[in-house]
């Protein structure tokens, strides 16, 4: 079965004891530790060195959205403290500045395929630009990135095509117009279900849907857009 679970950030950004409060007694596997602001890393990089997470089977951990060049060295090395863990690190393409400061993370590294709103790493062609200058680096495929950039999917299926193989971890949920993240909708669950089949199985699945409740019933709907056979959600519910 799948790992899947969510992103502290969906749930509680920056609050990371308050996003696991919110897991308590629902049942997932996996965690995303999310930073998406570098003021919030300090605190992600202690929580992380500290806490007892033993529960999950699959941790990753969600770098900075943004950071200046001079901040790259210093943020790459406060991740490194947990990539020590075993824990994967999932990176924005048009965050980096300096290529070679990512490349000694080797496959712990998993580049986000983004937005519309982005300049890189939105399409196949332009991730394979990324991974040329980071080779060992994995895919943190987000499907509803993807699906945003093309709603007919077809460069979904280029991305996993070319890159499938390097698919690590999935990014799930539903993304507005204006690029915010939303809780998944009945199309979405039925367009994600037309390329479940091509994303690797062993990859853990991150919910970045952002919830106050009712985490179960989410958690169910990605299943069923992933493939799952074994939930009894209907795709309209």
């Amino acid at each position: 079965m799948r790992s899947i679970g969510f992103s502290t950030g969906a749930l509680a950004r920056g609050d990371f004891r308050g996003a696991l409060a919110m897991m308590e007694g629902v049942q997932m596997d996996a965690v995303e530790l999310s930073s998406l602001r570098v003021e919030e890393l300090d605190a992600l990089v202690d929580f992380g060195l500290s806490s007892d997470l033993s529960q999950f089977r699959y941790v990753s951990v969600h770098a900075p959205g943004k950071f200046a060049a001079d901040e790259e060295h210093v943020v790459a090395d406060k991740l490194r403290r947990l990539s020590a863990r075993g824990w994967p690190i999932v990176l924005h393409p048009d965050a980096i500045h300096e290529h070679a400061v990512w490349r000694s993370f080797g496959a712990q590294l998993l580049i986000e395929n983004m937005d519309k709103r982005k300049s890189v790493g939105r399409t196949a062609t332009e991730l394979t630009s990324v991974f040329e200058l980071l080779p060992e680096a994995g895919l943190c495929f987000d499907i509803a990135h993807a699906r945003q950039v093309d709603s007919s999917l077809t460069e979904a299926y280029r991305i996993l095509r070319r890159h499938g193989d390097r698919v690590r971890q999935i990014h799930i949920s539903d993304v507005s117009s204006a690029s915010r993240h939303d809780r998944l909708s009945p199309s979405a669950v039925a367009a994600y279900q037309q390329i479940a089949s091509m994303i690797p199985f062993d990859a853990p699945a991150i919910l970045e849907t952002p919830l106050l409740a009712d985490l179960e019933t989410e958690l169910e709907r990605a299943k069923v857009a992933l493939g799952d056979t074994s939930s009894k959600l209907l795709v309209g519910q």
